[in-house]
Order: structure tokens, then C-alpha cells, then sequence
């Protein structure tokens, strides 16, 4: 349970309207969803900046930079989240392990390496990079737009996770049935919720 009260649909149009179309995408109502129900109009503003971050990215990049910052932030949400993405979408589950707890194992490639390594930097110390980092990313032949898009996305990530945390809201319950070899890849942080129902 979080550290909050989170209202149900009657607090108001905003909110009633965000919990139905979470229903209706997730086929569930995700905590994450809920702890938003205070201020939907906060999710809805978050909605639109990482549409307008996912938008010049691939989904691979994307989710792979998104799990090198939830990683250095342990946030089991997250990494739960966005692991199922690379597991429904991308890779096998053993191949999702490894991208989870070492890149430098995993079946991706060396500039995708060095993606994960630069967002985990981001996330750990922004002041940290330096220019031989960006340097480091144009040899591999991402651009400066790219390099923007990696850097956002990490940088987003912060927000997310750490209002989800720092708000004791636990990941789904439905994460529960990943394999356990992969689940416990992927938790990182806060336990899964043992009382949500799918």
C-alpha cells in the first residue's frame, strides 16, 4: 500500500476519466496510475513529455536506455515495467535478465552498451559527464539530437521513479507472474504488491 490515501474515480472528472483509460489500456488499474489520482493533471502533463521523448526514438533505444536508469535508481516498478516491454517486444526472458544485470553480457550491441552505461550516468551524476562522454557516443555514430533524446529519457526517468518510490507505491501484482528467474532480475527495490488483483 502507499504512504498515501489515493482516491477512487468519484474525486473528480479528471480522475475518473485517467483511471478508464488506464483500465482500458492495461485491462487493470496499475498503483502507478492511482498515486497520480490526486493530480491527474500532473500525469496527463507527463504523458505528453515522454510522448514528445519517445517520439525520435525506437522502441529498443528507448527501453533500453529507460532500463539502464531505472536500474541505477532501484526502481523495481520500472524495471518491472519496461522489462516486460524488451520481454513482450524485443527479447527472450533470459535475454532481458541480462540486459537487467549486466549490459556488458547482454545480446545487444556496442553502441547500445554505451547507451546504457552513459544513462546510467546521467541518473547517477549528471555533473559527472564531461565531454569526452558525448565524444564517446559520436563514435559510435549517434548525433547530437540522438544524444539529446538518450540524455531526456534518462533524465525523465528520475521523475517517475523516484515520485513512485518516494510515494511507497509498489508494482503490480500481475509482475508476480513473470518467470522467477526473471522477476528476480527485475526487482530491484520495492517489492511487488502482494495484495493487487489482475
Amino acid at each position: 500500500m502507499p504512504f498515501i490515501d489515493t482516491p477512487d474515480a468519484s474525486a473528480g472528472e479528471q480522475t475518473a476519466a485517467m483511471y478508464a483509460r488506464a483500465e482500458a489500456g492495461y485491462g487493470y488499474l496499475p498503483n502507478m496510475v492511482k498515486a497520480f489520482g490526486l493530480r491527474p493533471e500532473v500525469m496527463a502533463n507527463w504523458d505528453a513529455l515522454l510522448a514528445g521523448i519517445k517520439a525520435n526514438m525506437d522502441l529498443r533505444r528507448y527501453e533500453l536506455v529507460t532500463m539502464a536508469a531505472a536500474r541505477e535508481l532501484k526502481s523495481s516498478y520500472c524495471m518491472l515495467a519496461h522489462g516486460s516491454v524488451l520481454l513482450r517486444d524485443i527479447f527472450t526472458a533470459d535475454e532481458v535478465r541480462h540486459v537487467a544485470e549486466n549490459p556488458d553480457e547482454a545480446p545487444i550491441d556496442e553502441a547500445e552498451r554505451a547507451i546504457m552505461r552513459f544513462a546510467a550516468k546521467v541518473v547517477r551524476d549528471a555533473t559527472a559527464i564531461e565531454k569526452p562522454d558525448i565524444d564517446a557516443l559520436k563514435r559510435h555514430g549517434l548525433s547530437d539530437a540522438e544524444i539529446f533524446d538518450i540524455v531526456t529519457a534518462a533524465a525523465v526517468r528520475c521523475f517517475f521513479s523516484k515520485t513512485l518510490d518516494a510515494l511507497g507505491v509498489q508494482p503490480d501484482g500481475i509482475y508476480d507472474k513473470l518467470e522467477p528467474g526473471l522477476k528476480a532480475s527485475l526487482v530491484v527495490g520495492r517489492a511487488i504488491d502482494g495484495t493487487t488483483s489482475d
